[in-house]
């Protein structure tokens, strides 16, 4: 499956446009690693229990969206994007969405 962000996938035509596809987790903070971020707060540094915290849940929404792009015959998945949003203290939201689409070879 080939995602990517931009419009188009270079060296690919798009020969059919099959709709938004989303894949989306929402993840709580857990309070041993608050008390954890919170001592590295004082010391300085990255947060690696938040940093990793927040790279699983990228990579669940994207293999949701990959795999709701493939349910619809798709082989690409084109404009894709990231946001998060606040559900409620301490939980995130983290969605992908993207453009399911069925590429060729140029030419």
């Amino acid at each position: 499956m080939i995602v990517v962000t931009t419009e188009t996938v270079p060296g690919k035509a798009i020969v059919k446009t099959l709709g938004l596809v989303r894949g989306n987790t929402v993840r709580a903070r857990h309070i041993g690693k608050d008390i954890l971020a919170t001592l590295r707060n004082i010391v300085g540094g990255e947060v690696h229990e938040y940093a990793k915290l927040i790279s699983e849940s990228r990579e669940q929404a994207l293999d949701r969206m990959v795999t709701e792009a493939e349910s619809l015959g798709g082989n690409a998945v084109v404009a894709t994007r990231f946001t998060t949003s606040m559900m409620m203290g301490g939980a995130a939201e983290l969605l992908a969405v993207g453009t399911a689409v069925v590429v060729e070879d140029d030419g």
